[in-house]
């Protein structure tokens, strides 16, 4: 596995919290609900908030994370790929590098203006124990969509990116074509069970690689196929924001960040990892179980997803939906066990690990899902108490 990222494995298994102490809300109570004055939300601020919108020179960062809805999860590619194993923004050359491409590949994005990225890797089976790397009894997609400037960059990108795989076995590769992308760059190895690619499809290029059990030159270019038609349905369905454009993208344009609850309000820039909003897909490239949080995500109609310091809000479709989704998610934490929730707060539901100190919450509002973590039990009922009061002040 890379670099954290994986968004929805931290929402299921949980991020580290801060402890803090009690004192009072802000607020006005709304006929027919509970005064949120009256919450014990330690010292969480969780009075109606607005974070700055100006990206700050973040602009590339932002539209790397709206990325993260053009790499399809693998469980969208054949229903056989349920292990979601990494999916997190490429924010520079080195870091696509590091993670995706052969060494060699960074100067060659870095020569042709690489903007941004967004790789995803899923496969049929875990990775096995200590490993990161599949098993070579795995069937596993791993894949890149880099930004370029131009349509004409990043075909230079694929040729040169294809020439620097390919030179590493010069005398074993064999280049092979597909008829339903004849512009693919693809190579592959007759003794080795997997293969390469890299095609241009408008300012992107698509980077593959894909194992399978056995090495089979018909079953693997199957394989891409699929994977290239799936992804260049998504980048058809995606509007790139003009590369003069990438600075005008606003931070919290939907106020979800400004709906999760932190300590810490003060300074915050984009992080992909502890303040940032993605699209639902950008949460289901980290599930261990793909296909049950594409549905649960898909039938609640999720549009949204905010992360930040390790707690999360999701909205859905509607009230009904939230509550439905906040449901489905609490019953399919493993290894938890319920504890009481604050009897104060709305429908809360709070778990604990059977085998670790670590708390879970969950709370609805609206169409909005609250999921809060701590290693304290009594933080953790001030931070639902507090995403509630927050949610409530937030109308």
């Amino acid at each position: 596995m890379t670099r954290a990222s994986r968004l929805l494995l931290a929402l299921l298994a949980g991020a580290v919290a801060a402890g803090l102490t009690a004192c009072g809300v802000e607020g006005t109570a709304v006929p027919g609900e509970i005064d949120v004055r009256t919450l014990d939300v330690g010292e969480y601020p969780v009075d109606k908030h607005n974070y700055p919108q100006n990206s700050g020179g973040n602009g590339a960062l932002l539209e790397g994370m709206r990325m993260s809805e053009v790499v399809p999860p693998g469980v969208r590619v054949d229903p056989v790929l349920k292990v979601g194993r990494t999916g997190h923004v490429c924010l520079d050359p080195q870091d696509a590098e590091n993670d995706f491409l052969a060494v060699g590949s960074g100067p060659v994005l870095r020569r042709n203006g690489m903007v941004i990225g967004y790789g995803a890797s899923s496969a049929d089976i875990p990775d096995p124990e200590g490993s990161d790397f599949p098993s070579d009894t795995a069937t596993s997609i791993t894949e890149l969509v880099i930004r370029f400037p131009s349509e004409s960059a990043a075909k230079v990108a694929a040729r040169e990116l294809e020439d620097v795989d390919f030179a590493y076995a010069p005398d074993q590769n064999r280049r092979l074509n597909l008829t339903e992308h004849p512009d693919a760059y693809i190579h592959w190895r007759p003794t080795v069970a997997n293969i390469g690619t890299f095609m241009p499809y408008r300012q992107f290029v698509i980077s593959l690689f894909i194992g399978r059990p056995n090495s089979d030159a018909t079953d693997l270019l199957n394989w891409v196929r699929k994977t290239l038609d799936a992804t260049v349905a998504a980048l058809d369905a995606f509007t790139p924001t003009p590369a003069d454009k990438l600075d005008s993208l606003t931070v919290d344009p939907d106020r979800m960040l400004a709906r999760v609850i932190t300590a810490d309000r003060e300074n915050r820039t984009p992080d992909p990892d502890t303040f940032a909003v993605y699209g639902p897909t950008g949460f289901i490239h980290g599930a261990t179980d793909q296909p049950l949080v594409n549905r649960l995500l898909t039938d609640s109609g999720v549009d949204r997803v905010a992360t930040v310091d390790g707690n999360t809000v999701m909205r859905a479709r509607d009230s009904g939906a939230a509550t439905t989704l906040m449901a489905d998610l609490s019953t399919h934490l493993v290894d938890y066990d319920p504890f009481a929730a604050p009897k104060d707060v709305p429908g809360a539901k709070c778990f604990e690990r059977a085998d670790a100190a670590w708390y879970r919450c969950f709370v609805t509002y609206g169409r909005y899902v609250g999921i809060v973590d701590s290693d304290s039990e009594s933080d953790v009922r001030q931070k639902i108490a507090a995403q509630y009061a927050l949610f409530a002040n937030s109308l």
